[in-house]
C-alpha cells in the first residue's frame, strides 16, 4: 500500500480516503491489487495496480474494464477517474483501448 501512496503523491493525486478492494469479492481470481480512494473534491477514484512479467493484450484489458464496472456496482456509486499502474510489458493495443474508454494508464517496463 505505501508503495502506491508514494507513486501518487508523484503524480500529485491526494485522497482523503484509499481503502484496499480484495478482488475476490468482485468475483475474480487475478492477482492485482484494486484501490478505491475518494479524492478532496469528494469524486471516487479506482486504481488498478499490476505487477508481473508477462504481456497485458486486449483481452485482459477488457477484463479489467469488466471489473471496474462490478466495483461500480458493488460501490452503488460512479466511480469519475480510472486510473491504471502497471509495471509489465503492455501492448500498444491494449494501451491505446484504455485511453480510447478514459484510463489514466502509467506504464513502467520491468
Amino acid at each position: 500500500m505505501k508503495e502506491i501512496v508514494d507513486f501518487l503523491q508523484t503524480k500529485k493525486m491526494i485522497f482523503k480516503s484509499l481503502n484496499s478492494i480484495d478482488v475476490k469479492s468482485l468475483g475474480s481470481r487475478k492477482k492485482i491489487a484494486i484501490y478505491l480512494g475518494v479524492d478532496l473534491n469528494k469524486y471516487y477514484t479506482c486504481i488498478f495496480h499490476i505487477s508481473k512479467k508477462s504481456r497485458i493484450l486486449q483481452k485482459e484489458a477488457r477484463e479489467l474494464m469488466l471489473l471496474h464496472e462490478k466495483l461500480e456496482t458493488l460501490n452503488n456509486s460512479k466511480i469519475n477517474k480510472k486510473c491504471i499502474y502497471i509495471q509489465a510489458p503492455l501492448c500498444s493495443k491494449a494501451k491505446a483501448l484504455m485511453e480510447e474508454e478514459k484510463w489514466i494508464v502509467w506504464h513502467e517496463e520491468n
